[in-house]
């Protein structure tokens, strides 16, 4: 057991982040708190923290990890992989038009392939709801 400097509660010490430089191998703040320090900081900074962010996105390692994922990735769900590309090559060439979000109708919209079989066949929705439709 072990108390949180901040929130002053006692907790388990599975509660508590690894730190080696503390005496008891835990750091003085508890889980909880840590994130919401965390939080408060990137809301306090977003627009410094975005460019950083941004630029470390460009760094060699990140951009060969992202590579490497990226071919995982198509190798493990290649009939997602197909239905994303025939969909994103019939809109580049005119014969499908993107509209936009079904549910609110902002203009920036993806296709969401409710069957990854017929590429062609999706439904319009905005980053906020196609992601709601995936959860």
């Amino acid at each position: 057991m072990k108390q949180c400097f901040e929130c002053l509660e006692t907790l388990q010490l599975e509660e508590f982040y690894r730190h080696k430089g503390m005496a008891d191998g835990h750091l003085n703040k508890c889980k909880k708190c840590v994130k919401k320090g965390v939080l408060e900081h990137r809301n306090r900074n977003i627009e410094k923290i975005r460019a950083y962010d941004k630029q470390r996105s460009k760094t060699p390692e990140r951009m060969y990890r992202n590579k490497v994922r990226s071919s995982v990735w198509r190798r493990e769900n290649n009939g997602k992989y197909k239905a994303h590309y025939l969909l994103n090559n019939a809109v580049r060439d005119g014969r499908i038009k993107r509209e936009p979000c079904e549910i609110c109708g902002y203009e920036k919209s993806h296709g969401h392939h409710e069957d990854y079989s017929k590429p062609l066949d999706v439904v319009w929705l905005c980053a906020v709801h196609h992601s709601a439709a995936h959860k």
